[in-house]
């Protein structure tokens, strides 16, 4: 993700997102963090033909990162590229020496609890309410060792 990608990133984050969406600034935060010898992020996009179809984001911190979000527009469900966004995220954790990853998930996101389990991710937790508006919980997940990571034979994401 490079700075000319936080427009079209923002729209498909307010269509999949409209409650809770990330502002701008919020990735501009963020990609001041990806580059360089010190960078602690890794932001992805996914393009087809010229339209932008999907993101994702990790953030590190000593030993362990945390899976900022991913995002596939509805025209692209059931294609793979949740997974593929995954694996870049979790190759991107080995590279930066991380020894678990963390994410959370909502409790009513069945969709992208299956993607996680297939990568290993087991669930440890809940944050009540974490997602507002709506008060939803949020399921709490771990993966162990990303650079070990076997995803599952199902490609949908």
């Amino acid at each position: 993700m490079r700075w000319w990608d936080i427009e079209p990133v923002f729209v498909l984050e307010k269509e999949l997102f409209p409650d809770d969406a990330w502002s701008r600034g919020m990735f501009w935060s963020e990609l001041a963090h990806a580059r360089g010898p010190l960078a602690t992020r890794r932001y992805v996009v996914a393009v087809d033909g010229d339209r932008l179809v999907g993101y994702a984001g990790l953030a590190s911190a000593g030993d362990q990162a945390d899976v900022q979000t991913i995002a596939v527009a509805p025209s692209h469900w059931g294609t793979g590229l949740g997974s593929r966004l995954l694996t870049d995220l979790l190759g991107a954790a080995t590279a930066f020496e991380c020894a678990e990853v963390m994410l959370e998930v909502r409790v009513d996101n069945t969709r992208a609890q299956k993607l996680y389990e297939r990568f290993g991710f087991e669930p440890i937790g809940f944050r009540r309410g974490y997602y507002q508006p709506g008060n939803v919980d949020a399921l709490v997940m771990r993966l162990t060792d990303p650079s070990t990571s076997v995803q599952g034979t199902d490609t949908h994401g």
